[in-house]
Order: structure tokens, then sequence, then C-alpha cells
């Protein structure tokens, strides 16, 4: 059980770190080209094609890179350092996207925007899972110094922080394609990419430090992905794309099958506000039970929220499985980003997070083909089976596998909340 009164919320204290300010703000600006790039990507081209299957086909082969490419370039990161990552990523990744904007516009045949959508993807800057090895380094455990218990105050400013920008991102992308032109949501995702990304990149002081191996140790060159409990997460997060992308086309649907299409901008927006209250709870609150108990139990709520999605017939009710569902995946991603400083060595912890949004992003390109499938044959409670199957098998996995996901060192100093420390099980 959580205790649920703290004497302090931690924000204001965690916002005081040392140099906290200066790679958060350019790391805001830079990530917003994330949660733009899709739905840019399916506006302009459905706008060129005339067709709204074309448009995901592209999006999708976006996704599928970024989470293939992603991880590598967290390995890189921690092996050479973050700048020297980002400022190649930013440069490849805004000629790529300003090279499919111009095939689009061309009228170019479909293969020639799939091979533009290749590194489209796979430049896409890692910003948030840098942002995160930033704050482990700052407040992580190190030698001669415990973790501090602003750590997991840290991952849930991050989880309102994505789950903000997935607000904003999409919402911004669309009045541009609507209100100016159908390519300025994706010429404006170019443009953010560029400067934030330049700007967070000269923010070297900050950066995790790139740790010198000693001759004969394999730790630089192992991948995250060699640990157990990182494989553990990475499958776990594939369901929590899955209920991004699943929910994002099955209220599309049932917005469209009711006749109010408008409302399928509000009943996401409570989606997300969800998880950003959450999000904002997680952090406040000094918790007693460890992240792995976190994590099993938020997705537990999230599975049983998702077995309702497919009978809701009414916006009233679908708004509220909605809320809950949101309410549910804060406590899934704090807890699997909070367990990643516990399991991984520093010199791995950027690319054990880009494994981690690479899993989202691979859920949300397969689940966004699969639900507009399903609602095109079948309607759109057909496609809100897929959030249900992706969290139930999440689920199982997470539940079978769980003793993947204990602490490297048993025992040691963890965060229960602002201004707690106590020595606590895994669970």
């Amino acid at each position: 059980m959580a205790s649920t009164v703290t004497e302090r919320p931690g924000y204001g204290q965690l916002l005081r770190t040392p140099g906290a300010w200066t790679f958060l703000l350019p790391g805001f600006a830079a990530r917003q080209p994330f949660a733009m790039l899709t739905i840019g990507i399916v506006l302009l081209v459905q706008h060129t094609t005339g067709s709204y299957g074309s448009a995901g086909a592209v999006a999708a082969v976006t996704g599928v890179s970024m989470a293939l490419f992603a991880p590598q370039t967290g390995k890189l990161a921690d092996r050479f350092g973050q700048r020297a990552v980002l400022l190649p990523g930013v440069l490849v990744h805004t000629a790529s996207v300003s090279a499919l904007t111009a095939l689009a516009l061309a009228d170019a045949p479909l293969w020639a925007l799939f091979a533009a959508a290749v590194p489209t993807g796979a430049s896409v800057p890692q910003v948030g899972p840098m942002v995160r090895a930033r704050w482990a380094a700052v407040l992580g455990a190190a030698p001669g110094r415990e973790a501090s218990p602003l750590l997991s105050t840290a991952a849930a400013f991050e989880s309102v922080t994505d789950e903000f920008t997935f607000v904003i991102g999409p919402v911004l992308a669309t009045a541009l394609c609507t209100g100016v032109h159908p390519a300025a949501g994706l010429s404006a995702e170019a443009g953010l990419t560029l400067v934030g990304g330049l700007f967070f990149a000269a923010q070297h002081r900050t950066q995790p430090p790139v740790r010198a191996t000693a001759p004969g140790t394999s730790e630089r060159h192992a991948s995250a992905l060699s640990i157990p409990g990182v494989r553990v997460l990475a499958v776990a997060f594939l369901g929590i794309g899955v209920v991004f992308g699943g929910m994002q086309v099955s209220l599309t649907a049932f917005s469209e099958e009711i006749g109010r299409p408008g409302v399928n901008g509000l009943l996401y927006g409570i989606f997300a506000a969800g998880n950003m209250l959450s999000g904002i709870a997680c952090g406040a609150i000094a918790w007693r039970s460890g992240p792995r108990r976190r994590l099993i139990v938020g997705y537990t709520a999230l599975a049983l929220t998702a077995s309702g999605l497919w009978a809701a017939h009414s916006v009233f009710l679908l708004a509220g499985l909605g809320l809950l569902a949101g309410l549910s995946i804060a406590p899934a991603l704090i807890g699997g980003y909070t367990l990643v400083e516990s399991l991984v060595p520093a010199s791995a912890r950027t690319e054990a997070f880009t494994w981690l949004t690479g899993s989202v992003a691979l859920g949300q390109a397969v689940a966004v083909t699969v639900a507009g499938r399903l609602a095109d044959a079948h309607g759109a409670s057909s496609g809100f089976m897929v959030p249900l199957v992706g969290t139930v098998l999440a689920l199982a996995t997470l539940v079978a596998l769980r003793s993947r996901l204990e602490h490297a060192a048993p025992g040691r100093t963890v965060a229960r909340g602002v201004g707690h420390r106590k020595s606590v099980a895994v669970d």
C-alpha cells in the first residue's frame, strides 16, 4: 500500500536541482516533434494522396524505423556522449523530414514516401530518454552517494512532461496543417527539432559522463538489452504503445460512427489528462511499495479498464473509461522507468531508456495498423479489442517474469517519496 499523504510534493524541490532548467527547457522544445511527427505525416499524405490507408502506412513505417534505430542511438549516446549523437542526428532528421515533405507535395509514388520515411523515423532525436538519463546522472546512486529520494519524482515529472507533449504536439500540428498549409505541421516539426535539439546538445555540462572502461572488460560495449529486466520491460512497454495507438484510432472511428467527429479530440484529451493527473500524483506520494509492484498494479488496472472499452457505446461512458485508462498508465510508466536506474549501470542507461521508448513507438505503430483494419471491417468496438489484448499479454509477461525485475543490489536505499529514505524490498 502507498501512503497518500506527504509533507512536500517534491516538484519544487526537483526543479531547484542545480542545472536542471538548462536541459529541461530546450529538452521540452526538442521533444515536441516526437508528438507532432505521426499526425503531421498523416495529414499531409492524406491531403496529397486522398487515402488514410496510405497516410497510415507511411506513418507506421516511420514508427517502426524509430523503434528499431532508437536503441542504437541510445547506445551510441552512452558510448560517445549525447552531444556527439545529437548534433548529426538533428541535421539528418531535419533533412529527412524536408525530403519527405517535398516528395509528398510532388505526388511522388508511395514507395518513395516509404523510402524517405525510414531515415525520418531512424533519426528522431531521443531527447526524452536523454533527459531521463541526465536526471539519473544527477540524482542516481554513485560511488559515495546514495540515490536521491527525488529520483522517482523525476520519473513522474518526465511522465507528465511526455503526456503534456502528446497533448500539445498533435493539436499544434493539426492547427498548422488545417489552418496554414498541409505541410506546415511537418515544417514546424523539423524546425523545432533543429533549434531545440541544437540548444539541448549545447548543454554539455549536464550530460551523463562517458565512463571509461578498464581494459579487458566489456561493460562499455554490452547492450542494455543483455539485462533480463530490460527485456521484460521492453516487452511490457509494447503494451503501453498498443494502448496509445489503439485508443487513437478507435476513438476516431467511434466519433465518426456516431456522427460527431469533433468529439474525438475531447475523448483523447480526457484520456491524456488522466495520465497527466496520475503522473503528478505519483510524484507527490510517499510510496511504501516498490516500483515493481506499482508497475504490475498499474498494468492490472489498465487491463481491467481496457476490458470494458469494446462495450462502451456512449460518449459519457467512453470518456469515463478513457480517464481510468489514463490514470492507470502513469504508475506503469513511472514504475518501469524507475526500475531502470537500479537494473542498468550508468554506462548503458540512455540505451535502456530508448529501448523502452522504442517499444512504445513500435507498439503504437502495430496498434494503429491492426486497430484501423479491425475498425474498417467490423466497427470501432472491435478496434478497442487491440488495447485489451496488448495489456493482457504485457501483464502476463510481467507476472510470469517478475523475478527478472529484481534490483541489482538488494536492500539498497531507494526512493519512497519526497523527503524520505528507506531500505525496501523489490516489491
